[in-house]
C-alpha cells in the first residue's frame, strides 16, 4: 500500500472536515509511531510525477480545513503541520528551528522555484518531529528525511475483555471506539479475551461476550473484525519473553518476601526497594522474576487523548513479570499478545494509564516500538462515583433484556465522553463513526445518565416502522412477562393499540403494562390509582357514562362527545370526569387514549367492568 500523492499542478477545492476528518489523528499516529497513516482522502491530481503541496492550516490544534497551494503562488513562507514551513523561494520544508530565506538549505534533489514540489504531508509530519526537512524535485528521488514511497501500516486495534462477568457498558463503550477506529482507518478490530484467571473464568461470559458485541453492531463475521484470540494460549510466548528478557539482563529472579521488604523499608506500603538487584540469582521454586526499571530519566506516554504524560522512571519500581511459580503475570501477557497481534493502537479505560509505562518499558525491551495510547475518561454514576457492578446496573445484557434498544445502547455510548461538535446527538451509528476522532475525546470522568438513555431509546423507538415496533415488542407479550391467559391474547387487538403505545413507551419493557388490560378477563387492580380516581362524585360520573354508553356509538369520536357532556353535566372538565372511567376499564390513571382504548375492548367488556367498578364502589 502506497502512500497518498499529490500533484501541484492541479487545483482542487479545499477539503472539507467531512471529506478527510481525521487528519490530525493520522499526523499525530506518524508522530508517535514513525509510520505514515493511511489517508482515507484520494482526491484528483495523484500522479507518479508529482505531489500537490498544501498548507495545512492549524492541524496541530484540531481543524481540519485543507487549503490547496503550489510552490510558485508562495510568496512567504507557509506554516505546514506542527510548525514546519514551505517556502516558495527554494520550494523546501524547513526544520521550524531554521528561520526561512531566500535560497534556503538545499536538499538533495532540491526543486527550483518553477518546478513541483514533491511532499508527503504525513511524512513531513514525521520529519519534523525528527528535527529534519524534506523535498524533492521530480525524477530525482526524495530528499534526505522523507518518508516518500513508504508503505502505510495498517491499524489495528483491541479489545481485551476477561470472561468473569456480565458485558460492562465501559467495555461495550470501549468496543465501540476502537470498532470505529478500525472501520475509518481500513483497519483491524482484534477480539482477545483475557482468560488467564481460570478460578473466574466461565465459557458463558465468552459466549456474552461475543453476543453482548454483535448486539451492538461489532460482529465476527464483520470482515474488520479478528479472532477471538485466547491469552491463555499464547502462555508459551509469555515465558520466552520473560525469559528473554531475564537471559539479556533486563530482568532478575527475587526471592524477597513481603514480611522482609516491610522489614527494610518500615512500611507496608512502600514499592520494592531492589534489593535483590544484583545477588545474581537464578531460578529456583518461590522466586519472582522481576524487570530492571531504568533508574534516571522518564518515560512518556504518546496519548492520544491525554496529551505526553511523563513518570519518572525512579518512581516506578523493579515490577514481577513471572510469579514464583514461572507464570507470567499480566503486565508482560497483555505486552506479548499486543506485540504477537500487531497492534498498533491501545485504546482502553483510564484506570489502566498507571500500568501504562511499565507495559511501554517491557515494549521497549523486547525491541519493539510501543503502540499509540488513548485512555478513555472513568464513567460515574449520578453521583460522581465510578460505576461499580456492586452498586450500580452496569450490565449491557440488563438494558437490552429491559428493553433498550441496541442501536439506542451505542448511540448512547458513542457519547460517553465524545461528542460529534454539533447539538445532534441521536443520529446513526455510521454516522457517528464516521465523525469519531479519539483525540476528540475528552478527558473528563463521563456521566451514564439512565435518564438520558431512557430518553434516547424513547426516542429510536418511536423512529421504528410499525411493523418493526410489534415484533420487537413480542418478547414481553409472552410469559413470564404477560399476566393473562396465553391463549387471551389476540395478535389483531395489539395491532390496533400498537401505534398509540408507540408513541408512549421509553422501554420496550413498559408494554406489557399498557396493554395488560385488554387481554385480562377483569381490570387490572392498582390500589394507588383506584384512590385518586374515586374520589366523591366518581360514582355518579361512572353511572351516567355506562347507561349513556349503553346506546351510544361505539367508535372514539363518539364516546369522547358522550363523556364530555357527562362532564358538562356535572360542572367538569373532561380530564376530571373521563380520571374514574379510566380506572374502572384500564385500572391505571395512566395508559393509552382512553376513547381509544373502549373501541378496541367493545362495549360489552366495557360496560362490565363499569358495572365492576360500581358494585366495589357501593360494597
Amino acid at each position: 500500500m502506497r502512500s497518498t500523492r499529490f500533484d501541484v499542478r492541479h487545483q482542487p477545492p479545499p477539503l472539507t472536515p467531512m471529506e478527510d476528518p481525521h487528519l490530525a489523528d493520522r499526523l499525530k499516529r506518524t508522530i508517535a509511531t514513525g509510520v505514515p497513516q493511511q489517508r482515507a482522502y484520494e482526491g484528483p491530481g495523484q500522479t507518479d510525477d508529482g505531489w500537490r503541496v498544501q498548507d495545512y492550516d492549524g492541524v496541530a490544534g484540531g481543524e481540519t480545513r485543507i487549503q490547496p497551494v503550489t510552490a510558485q503562488a508562495i510568496d512567504h513562507p507557509t506554516p505546514l503541520p506542527f510548525g514546519g514551513l514551505i517556502s516558495g523561494e527554494d520550494g523546501h520544508f524547513h526544520d521550524p528551528g531554521q528561520r526561512p530565506r531566500k535560497g534556503g538549505p538545499a536538499a538533495s534533489g532540491a526543486a527550483d522555484h518553477d518546478h513541483p514540489v514533491h511532499l508527503d504531508p504525513l511524512a513531513c509530519a514525521h520529519v519534523n518531529a525528527e528535527k529534519r526537512w524534506c523535498g524533492v524535485r521530480p525524477g530525482q528521488g526524495p530528499g534526505i528525511g522523507t518518508l516518500a514511497g513508504m508503505s502505510t501500516a495498517p491499524v489495528r486495534v483491541r479489545f481485551a475483555p476477561s470472561p468473569t462477568g456480565m458485558f460492562h457498558v465501559g467495555g461495550a463503550r470501549s468496543a465501540l471506539y476502537n470498532w470505529a477506529v478500525a472501520r475509518q482507518s481500513g483497519g483491524k478490530f482484534v477480539l482477545r479475551i483475557e482468560d488467564t484467571d481460570a478460578a473466574r473464568n466461565k465459557p458463558e461470559w465468552i459466549d456474552g461476550i461475543i453476543s453482548a458485541l454483535a448486539s451492538i453492531g461489532i460482529s465476527e463475521t464483520d470482515s474488520d473484525f479478528e479472532g477471538p484470540f485466547f491469552q491463555s494460549q499464547n502462555a508459551d510466548r509469555h515465558r520466552e519473553a520473560a525469559q528473554q528478557l531475564y537471559a539479556e539482563g533486563k530482568a532478575y529472579y527475587c526471592d524477597c518476601t513481603r514480611e522482609q521488604l516491610q522489614e527494610r523499608t518500615g512500611s507496608q506500603h512502600l514499592g520494592y526497594d531492589g534489593f535483590c538487584r544484583d545477588r545474581g540469582l537464578g531460578y529456583a521454586e518461590g522466586r519472582a522474576l522481576r524487570f530492571r526499571t531504568p533508574d534516571e530519566g522518564e518515560t512518556v506516554v504518546v496519548d492520544l487523548i491525554r496529551g505526553e504524560p511523563a513518570f519518572p522512571n525512579s518512581a516506578i519500581e523493579d515490577f514481577v513479570i513471572a510469579r514464583g511459580d514461572g507464570s507470567p503475570v499480566f503486565l508482560i501477557a497483555n505486552v506479548v499478545d499486543d506485540l504477537d497481534e500487531g497492534i498498533t493502537e491501545v485504546i482502553r479505560g483510564e484506570e489502566h494509564l498507571s500500568n501504562t509505562p511499565k507495559q511501554q518499558l517491557l515494549w521497549e525491551a523486547l525491541g519493539a516500538k510501543p503502540p499509540v495510547w488513548a485512555h478513555l475518561p472513568v464513567i460515574v454514576n449520578e453521583k460522581r462515583q465510578k460505576l461499580s457492578k456492586r452498586r450500580d446496573k452496569v450490565a449491557l445484557e440488563d438494558y437490552l433484556a429491559e428493553g433498550y434498544l441496541p442501536e439506542a445502547m451505542a448511540n448512547y455510548l458513542m457519547l460517553l465522553g465524545w461528542g460529534p461538535g454539533d447539538d445532534l446527538e441521536i443520529r446513526p451509528y455510521e454516522e457517528l463513526e464516521q465523525m469519531f476522532r479519539v483525540s476528540d475525546v475528552n478527558t473528563s470522568p463521563a456521566f451514564f445518565d439512565v435518564k438520558k438513555l431512557t430518553a434516547f431509546n424513547g426516542e429510536y423507538i418511536r423512529a421504528l416502522p410499525e411493523e418493526k415496533f410489534i415484533e420487537a415488542c413480542q418478547r414481553w407479550l409472552r410469559e413470564p412477562y404477560a399476566t393473562w391467559r396465553p391463549e387471551a391474547f389476540d395478535t389483531g387487538v395489539f395491532a390496533q393499540l400498537a401505534p398509540l403505545a408507540q408513541t408512549r413507551i421509553a422501554v420496550l419493557s413498559e408494554i406489557t403494562k399498557y396493554v395488560d388490560w385488554v387481554f385480562l378477563d377483569d381490570a387490572p387492580e392498582d390500589e394507588a390509582s383506584w384512590t385518586k380516581a374515586m374520589k366523591p362524585g366518581a360514582e355518579e360520573i361512572i353511572k351516567d357514562a355506562r347507561e349513556r354508553y349503553a346506546a351510544a356509538t361505539w367508535d372514539a369520536d363518539s364516546l369522547k362527545t358522550v363523556l364530555e357532556e357527562v362532564a358538562a353535566a356535572h360542572g367538569l372538565k373532561l380530564g376530571k370526569a373521563q380520571a374514574p372511567v379510566r380506572v374502572a376499564v384500564t385500572g391505571r390513571t395512566v395508559g393509552l387514549p382512553l376513547f381509544e382504548s373502549l373501541e378496541v375492548l367493545g362495549r360489552e367488556r366495557t360496560l362490565a367492568r363499569l358495572d365492576a367498578a360500581l358494585a366495589k364502589l357501593a360494597g
